[in-house]
């Protein structure tokens, strides 16, 4: 019995000490945010704050985003809104993101019914200030609410190389 109990806390303070090298050290941010019954509303606004500490470094954002295989398009349009940081303008953007190629084929990764995507929209970019970012993002396609969209989510990571 001791041996077991012994040979648990051994296993625990390993998965313990092994957690923090799990995390990437490129990444400000990555942060989802589950749509409830996968239906993506345009009162359903999502935002995320990123807190930049240099701004003489390039950074790579990405749009994560995990639709259903019954996802009935093959792209999707998505308005994002840009605020925050010190004498910094208020930036509305609309995206169209290919997921899909004309003869259906998904272009995320899958993983059953599921497909994820982490699409770039602003790479080697450098904000103009050190200071908080405000990221909003919006669907913009006819369909309202927008089903079968499970997750979206920010991914704000250092560029290669800096």
């Amino acid at each position: 019995m001791k041996r077991t109990l012994f040979a648990f806390c051994i296993l625990a303070v390993c998965v313990v000490l092994a957690l923090p090298a799990c995390t990437d050290p490129n990444a400000v941010i990555d942060q989802n945010t589950e749509l409830v019954n996968s239906n993506w509303s345009y009162a359903n606004k999502l935002k995320y704050a990123v807190k930049i500490d240099d701004a003489n470094i390039a950074y790579n954002l990405c749009l994560n985003l995990r639709v259903t295989a019954d996802y009935k398009y093959s792209n999707i349009f998505v308005l994002m809104h840009e605020t925050g940081g010190p004498d910094y303008k208020p930036v509305a953007v609309r995206y169209e993101f290919k997921l899909a190629n004309k003869d259906g084929e998904w272009l995320g990764a899958g993983s059953g019914n599921i497909y994820s995507y982490q699409v770039p929209f602003r790479t080697n970019y450098k904000f103009p200030a050190k200071g908080t970012y405000y990221f909003e993002f919006e669907q913009n396609m006819r369909d309202n609410p927008l089903r079968e969209v499970s997750d979206v989510g920010l991914r704000v990571e250092k560029a290669q190389g800096q």
